[in-house]
């Protein structure tokens, strides 16, 4: 799927989203994740051995909100054919900007809520159908794999430059949680008004190259 230059920009925009909305919620949660659920997963582990249980029950309710949002990406993309990507990203661009109200009004814990369901949601930008494996662009534990396999590949005399679009979804996720903790630090919660433009305007690419795709 990263094959093609377009698909491999979205992904490395998308990645370098979720970094920038990790990047929030980590700070925002003191070192939770909205996104990365192998590393809440071992969280609610340990906190678990720890018996604090308030901090295991937040990180459980992370999780499943991101299964949530998983299963609405596939149900959203269900059927779509070439309009899916559009439809997901417009998706995200909404809940994102709820998400960004909520915290105007007061309601930080209901932007919480939008942003990992929209995390989940993501997910479902590559997938091909319901089920199906896509790309995974808020965690990047099988794409640091892919790279060292690919590197391996190459040093055997396979594609040469097979593991650098992995890399770059890598450094994109990144460098979004650089620049998503710089703009907490500075307006907090209000930084998320800044993804949804985003992903709006993503939103707004993938619909005119599907229109154009028609023609």
């Amino acid at each position: 799927m990263l094959t093609s230059r377009s698909n491999l920009l979205l992904a490395c925009a998308l990645s370098g989203l979720a970094g920038y909305v990790d990047g929030i919620g980590f700070l925002h949660l003191g070192g939770l994740f909205v996104s990365f659920m192998s590393g809440n997963s071992t969280r609610l582990g340990v906190m678990a051995a720890e018996q604090d249980w308030p901090k295991a029950i937040e990180a459980l309710r992370l999780i499943a909100l991101f299964v949530v949002g998983a299963g609405i990406g596939s149900l959203i993309g269900r059927g779509r054919g070439r309009h899916r990507q559009w439809l997901l990203l417009l998706a995200e661009a909404v809940l994102l900007g709820s998400g960004a109200l909520a915290f105007e009004i007061s309601l930080p814990a209901l932007t919480i809520v939008a942003l990992v369901v929209t995390m989940g949601l993501e997910n479902a930008v590559f997938q091909a159908e319901p089920g199906a494996p896509g790309i995974g662009l808020t965690y990047m534990t099988g794409t640091l794999v892919r790279v060292g396999q690919l590197l391996a590949a190459a040093l055997v005399g396979g594609p040469r430059w097979a593991w650098l679009p992995n890399l770059l979804l890598w450094a994109a996720l990144v460098a979004g949680a650089a620049i998503g903790a710089l703009a907490y630090q500075r307006i907090s919660l209000a930084s998320v008004w800044f993804a949804a433009a985003v992903a709006l305007l993503l939103s707004t690419i993938a619909a005119i190259a599907s229109y154009r795709a028609r023609i």
